[in-house]
């Protein structure tokens, strides 16, 4: 904290997912803006080792957020591409965020081999909410 109260800005708190909605007045998420951070991951393997950043899980949210806001479908095999790791290992992490109820299979009607992975309506409002407190930090 700062001497002066105009000094310190504090971090806006949201209820963690499951206890509370998104904040009121929280600005809209566009699918580009999903992207376009998801793309800015991606090149920090061009200047740092890319094994140093592994994160599947927030990758994977990201790209079925980004899906969503386009009302895209994403199968369980793209969405183990999206996650940029092997994909005995992607398919560990859908199999954790399913089992914390972040996301949801959905059996393709069409198709009874393939299966579509979305997001839990909770972890959306939760994603949306966290890009609108980021705005202030990041550049999306």
């Amino acid at each position: 904290m700062a001497d002066r109260a105009s000094d310190y800005a504090s971090i806006p708190t949201f209820a963690p997912i499951g206890s509370a909605s998104a904040p009121v007045g929280a600005s809209p998420v566009h699918a580009s803006q999903v992207r376009d951070l998801l793309r800015a991951r991606r090149i920090r393997a061009d200047f740092l080792p890319g094994d140093l950043f592994a994160d599947p899980a927030w990758d994977m949210l990201l790209d079925l957020l980004a899906a969503q806001l386009e009302q895209e479908r994403v199968s369980v095999s793209s969405l183990c591409i999206a996650a940029a790791v092997p994909p005995t290992t992607a398919l560990r992490w859908i199999g954790t965020l399913t089992d914390k109820g972040l996301v949801v299979r959905q059996a393709d009607p069409q198709d009874g081999r393939r299966v579509f992975i979305a997001l839990a309506q909770e972890a959306a409002d939760a994603l949306i909410a966290w890009f609108g407190a980021s705005r202030r930090y990041l550049a999306v």
